[in-house]
């Protein structure tokens, strides 16, 4: 049987976690995930976003997007208002 080696890669605001597996030739996003313990409903593939049923290749990076705390197209209208407020500027996250 041959394997494929992949990387998961968990990144959290104060963290990040990275797994690396050997995988059965074959093995789909879902597989990783569930070998690396962790869950995962937006993910991607070297920045891509994908379906769990995605079959990797050797040497593929899943990636678990965590969701957004603020729309990024409302955060810069914050920022934008602040300034016109003469507030202190926020740094960006």
């Amino acid at each position: 049987m041959s394997f494929i080696r992949v990387e998961v890669v968990a990144a959290w605001p104060e963290r990040a976690e990275i797994t690396q597996l050997d995988l059965p030739a074959g093995s789909r996003v879902r597989d990783a995930l569930r070998a690396a313990g962790v869950k995962g409903e937006a993910v991607g593939v070297f920045g891509k976003r994908v379906g769990l049923d995605l079959q990797l290749a050797d040497g593929d990076r899943v990636e678990i997007y965590r969701p957004l705390g603020l729309d990024p197209k409302e955060r810069r209208r914050q920022r934008a208002r602040d300034r016109k407020k003469g507030g202190t500027r926020t740094p960006r996250v």
